[in-house]
């Protein structure tokens, strides 16, 4: 998905000082950017080809689309109906917006009802936009990583 529409190319590890490691663990979850070395992505059964995707982005460097410094603009987080020890995945992050515009349809962005108490939603977008889809790379996700990588 990356590889075919951006210019990240991904390739086997040989002897790189830093390389991602795709390990089994519990759901998916990667760090974002570069830690330095081996870089564990965690890839479980459970997810999707979307999910490792997502994950990969976090990889290259790139935060949630909902934790933005000029998220407010565009959504409301529910606070009340966010799980307990789950309210820090809906924190803004001082990450680079690389002057592009929010993006509802990104695979960066968490679903209307990601870490729900009770099933109800936790993110309320300004418009009834749909968000949260984990099927394909948006333009502007597309956008994005080529700004960020120069290309």
């Amino acid at each position: 998905m990356i590889m075919s529409s951006t210019c990240v190319r991904f390739q086997p590890y040989t002897t790189e000082y830093n390389y991602l490691e795709i390990k089994d663990g519990i759901g998916c979850a990667s760090l974002v950017g570069c830690s330095g070395g081996s870089q564990p992505l965690y890839f479980d059964g459970s997810c999707s080809v979307g999910n490792l995707c997502h994950e990969l982005i976090h990889a290259l460097g790139m935060y949630h689309e909902h934790t933005r410094m000029d998220r407010d603009q565009y959504i409301s987080i529910n606070w009340s109906k966010v799980k307990p020890g789950k309210k820090g995945n809906f924190e803004i992050s001082a990450g680079n917006t690389l002057n592009l515009p929010y993006d509802y349809n990104s695979i960066m962005h968490y679903g209307p009802s990601f870490f729900s108490v009770d099933g109800t939603p936790t993110i309320l977008t300004n418009g009834g936009y749909n968000i949260g889809q984990r099927k394909y790379l948006s333009q502007l996700d597309i956008q994005k990583l080529n700004t960020l990588y120069h290309c």
